[in-house]
């Protein structure tokens, strides 16, 4: 049997389990700040691979093993690599307090609303994409993805100001520390090694609604929304029929990045904010910047937007997952190459003009992109007088995709 004990956040360690122990693997710190026994084999974690064999050949010889991790170990922890490797039936788990848990406490916090994500040992990416997009996010931390790392990417590309509390050292009290910093101020520091979590909020929101299901919120019920539920200029909008097709191949979620290129009204960039994505939404008019925003705050989503040209103003914003590309004119080839080479996963185009279809599509495949496509004319339904009903053409719409081998955008999140 394999006794996981998690230690670190003020939980007391066990003496008599450990008093039993003839091998103890753990984490530098929690090795040194336990009793181990006289004649105990002592394995400080690095590598996970010789550990794991060393505890095979202790467990084919019947002789006890216990492993101290941080926190709760059953949540995002080493559990799931020894019931992997030994299966769930010969582990003894006794959870000590996670720092997510632990942190939010500290604040009077309740985080049954909050989205928890992990940057250690993984593409941080996700992590601030998702910080980006919801408002009381808990962030595990690890070397090169820490406090600063996180505060960097954070301090340009966040559409509400973000708050970001730092905790260190939970559970000891001699040094536990919870300091509240902006991003840029975060990027300026030196952490060190002793972070527990890094909580990023909007605290004007971090009191949320009371929830049933906990973590990120559900999805919304419907997309695809009516024209009508945002505001535009002279029915200068995605229409809902392009919009739903062009959703479906964006694939917007929690831990992605959109854009939305020649934004318009929005309408997608909202629509992919709140399918769970974070948005930068690019527009060169002032009138639609407002637009934008004004869209987004009606709909409670965090959508960044960017005034300018494209494809300039491409330049200097993190690689996106997907891309909806909605306006550009003449410039449209150019865009497209543009944001081409910058997609991880997807490249949608909607295109009113016939001409501007081989040149888009070109763009597309000369980028390494796979490439479909669908001429989209639908007809609603009209009331007349009389109590009757007619069939109101819309104009036609020439939808474009592009999307990406899996096996190039691997790192994506899961």
């Amino acid at each position: 049997m394999i006794t996981v004990v998690g230690t670190g956040t003020g939980a007391p360690l066990d003496e008599e389990v450990l008093a039993a122990a003839d091998l103890v693997v753990g984490g530098r710190r929690h090795l040194d700040a336990a009793r181990l026994p006289e004649g105990a084999e002592r394995i400080v974690l690095g590598p996970l691979a010789p550990a794991l064999d060393a505890i095979e050949r202790y467990l084919d010889k019947e002789r006890r093993v216990v492993v101290l991790a941080s926190g709760d170990p059953g949540f995002f922890g080493i559990v799931r690599a020894l019931g992997e490797r030994f299966g769930p039936d010969r582990l003894d788990v006794r959870p000590g307090v996670s720092s997510v848990a632990g942190a939010f406490a500290r604040l009077g916090l309740t985080w049954d609303d909050a989205v928890v994500v992990s940057a250690h040992g993984r593409e941080m990416r996700t992590a601030v994409n998702v910080c980006r997009a919801r408002p009381k996010v808990a962030v595990l931390t690890g070397p090169g993805a820490g406090p600063a790392e996180l505060g960097a990417a954070l301090s340009d590309g966040c559409v509400a100001d973000r708050v970001l509390v730092v905790a260190t050292a939970l559970g000891d009290p001699g040094r536990e520390r919870m300091e509240r910093v902006t991003p840029a101020e975060a990027a300026e520091r030196d952490w060190g090694a002793a972070v527990s979590v890094v909580l990023c909020l909007d605290e004007a929101r971090a009191l949320g609604p009371v929830r049933t299901v906990a973590g990120a919120p559900p999805a919304p019920s419907g997309w695809a929304l009516e024209e009508s539920a945002f505001a535009h200029r002279d029915s200068m909008i995605t229409k809902f029929e392009v919009r739903a097709l062009a959703l479906a191949r964006l694939g917007p979620r929690l831990g992605d990045l959109v854009w939305d290129v020649g934004a318009g009204s929005g309408s997608v960039a909202v629509e992919c904010a709140r399918l769970g994505a974070a948005v930068t939404a690019v527009e060169k008019t002032p009138d639609g910047v407002e637009r934008i925003r004004a869209n987004a705050s009606a709909h409670g989503v965090d959508v960044r937007v960017v005034h300018g040209t494209a494809p300039d103003a491409l330049d200097g914003l993190d690689d996106p997952d997907a891309v909806f590309v909605g306006g550009g004119g003449r410039e449209l080839p150019a865009i497209v190459s543009a944001c081409a080479r910058r997609a991880r996963r997807a490249v949608v185009v909607a295109m009113a003009a016939l001409d501007r279809v081989p040149a888009a599509r070109e763009a597309l495949v000369a980028a390494g992109f796979s490439c479909d496509g669908v001429l989209l004319q639908s007809s609603r339904l009209a009331p007349l007088p009389g109590d009757v009903t007619r069939l109101a053409a819309t104009n036609p719409v020439f939808l474009l995709w592009g999307t990406r081998a899996p096996a190039l955008h691997e790192g994506e999140a899961q």
